[in-house]
């Protein structure tokens, strides 16, 4: 079986730490649950990713040579 998350074209997927985590919502004044969601049953998400995690997605971009976007963990 292939494993997705590790294909070249599948941008990096890490877990954020709760401290890491209070530093972002305050930075852009969010919510937790303000952020755009993922499922749990992407084939991206690290394994140790759980409901309720928020994922630190690094894209390549043209523009800013790296994009950072967040995204919450949901069933």
């Amino acid at each position: 079986m292939v494993d997705v998350s590790q294909h070249e074209l599948v941008p990096e997927h890490t877990v954020l730490e709760e401290d890491v985590l209070e530093e972002v919502l305050s930075e852009y004044d969010i919510d937790r649950t303000d952020l755009p969601k993922i499922k749990r049953n992407d084939s991206a998400l690290p394994d140790e990713a759980d409901v309720g995690d928020v994922i630190k997605i690094v894209r390549n971009s043209r523009t800013t040579d790296q994009a950072v976007v967040y995204r919450l963990v949901v069933e």
